[in-house]
């Protein structure tokens, strides 16, 4: 299912992409030869009357659209006027420019569709705040609501997250608007100095010593996977676990905690089952982390607990409302993704972020398992960060030719053909590197 939600969102954001360009080859008169989603040789096809071959490939990490062009195969004489290097520059930057317009048009519509429809998450109520830590430093308190990070309202969690995540790599002071629990209101300022740069995957609020409010779970045993540890052990599914090694367990929470501490360790279990107290050996396998650090795991689930009402908070937006937010999101996370980048050749922020296919495909699937919601969101980033990065001004991206068109607008007549060969070289070893640096984060992850 992962591999599945993968090639559809690549699929469907590479069909927006190209149809951009397709789309405005054809009104500024360009004879479009072929339109492919997806590389390699074609599986399926159709011509059009107007002669644009519509093909569908193998391998599901981009498409194309090839037009009629004289530099790439001589063009019949009746067909100049509709070649692609016959076309003035500010067409061509027009062409160019339609990809990633259309990434971010969909983006736009995406998030509009979400803040109509109405989004909903978790009130940002702080559970608890690291001693000592950046929060705690400026007076961050258990049962406090993060009404605004820099007056910007932050009604949810996840966008408390995506606020702070701005900060990534500075040194800054971030002034928190704060509601306790009697319902009075303060400021708190943090302090943040080159925030979390030494971090390979940056989590912001662990970063300021804040967790999230939790819910009461009891030790229960919701679901036991076959083949796993705790299944071995013969725990069974409805079990109150009641002691670890002789030491009280108070929740689902402090279970996990002594199951990820202990890889490999046998541990003394008492429980509870059907009203009587049952005594059992477990030893917990082991599971690598992103970050390489090992946690024991031993394959059992919880009772979903239920979610109080006035945890969550859920907000609609009119049509005209949901157009203004949608806009404000798009133009935001086009700023933070150009920001991120500029970070990372600073060296403020680590290329570790940097993600390939396999982490973009895993996060497809977790976010399309997350509901329909998630998904949208999720193809509506993704969407502004292809097209953000075609945009860059590197030879073989949209970007790229766009700068040659400029270059070309300015002199009057195009760069020399050499120099154009060495900048396409010089891009293409350039974008070779980047997708090694991200196929290597990828494997390293797994």
């Amino acid at each position: 299912m992962t591999l599945l939600y993968f090639i559809i969102a690549i699929s469907l954001l590479v069909v927006i992409h190209e149809f951009g360009h397709f789309w405005v080859a054809r009104r500024c008169g360009v004879q479009v030869l072929r339109f492919s989603v997806g590389f390699g040789k074609p599986f399926w096809s159709f011509t059009d009357k107007q002669g644009t071959e519509f093909a569908i490939a193998p391998i599901p990490l981009g498409g194309y659209v090839k037009m009629l062009d004289e530099r790439e195969a001589p063009v019949p004489e009746h067909l100049l006027d509709q070649a692609f290097n016959r076309k003035s520059p500010w067409a061509r930057i027009a062409i160019a420019s339609a990809g990633p317009v259309a990434n971010f048009i969909f983006a736009l519509l995406a998030y509009w569709l979400l803040f109509v429809s109405g989004t909903s998450g978790f009130v940002p109520v702080v559970g608890t705040v690291a001693e000592d830590s950046v929060a705690a430093v400026a007076g961050v308190r258990s049962g406090d609501e993060i009404v605004a990070i820099n007056d910007h309202e932050t009604t949810t969690w996840q966008e408390v997250s995506w606020q702070l995540v701005g900060f990534l790599g500075e040194d800054a002071d971030v002034r928190l608007t704060l509601q306790g629990s009697d319902g009075s209101r303060r400021s708190a300022l943090l302090q943040l100095n080159d925030w979390l740069t030494d971090q390979e995957v940056p989590d912001p609020l662990a970063g300021l010593g804040i967790e999230p409010r939790r819910l009461d779970v009891p030790a229960v045993v919701g679901e036991v996977q076959p083949g796993g540890a705790a299944a071995a052990a013969g725990i069974q599914a409805g079990d109150h676990v009641v002691a670890i090694n002789g030491n009280p367990v108070a929740d689902w929470y402090g279970w996990v905690e002594h199951v990820r501490a202990a890889p490999g360790v046998s541990l003394q279990l008492t429980l509870e089952r059907k009203g009587a107290l049952v005594d059992l050996t477990l030893t917990p396998g082991s599971k690598t982390l992103d970050d390489g650090s090992v946690i024991g795991f031993v394959g059992a689930g919880v009772v979903a607990p239920e979610i109080p009402e006035d945890w969550m908070r859920t907000s609609h937006a009119g049509v005209v409302q949901g157009l203004w937010l949608s806009v404000n999101k798009t133009s935001d996370l086009i700023v933070f993704t150009l920001d991120s980048l500029w970070k990372m050749v600073l060296g403020d922020v680590s290329v570790k972020n940097l993600s390939g296919p396999i982490t973009i495909a895993k996060v497809a699937g977790a976010s399309a398992s997350g509901g329909l919601e998630a998904f949208i969101g999720f193809l509506a980033l993704l969407s502004i960060s292809l097209g953000v990065l075609n945009l860059l001004p590197v030879p073989m991206l949209d970007g790229g030719h766009i700068l040659f068109y400029l270059v070309e607008v300015v002199r009057g007549r195009p760069l020399p053909e050499r120099v154009q060969i060495i900048a396409v070289q010089f891009g293409l070893f350039l974008l070779l590197s980047l997708m090694l640096v991200a196929f290597y984060n990828d494997i390293s992850r797994l």
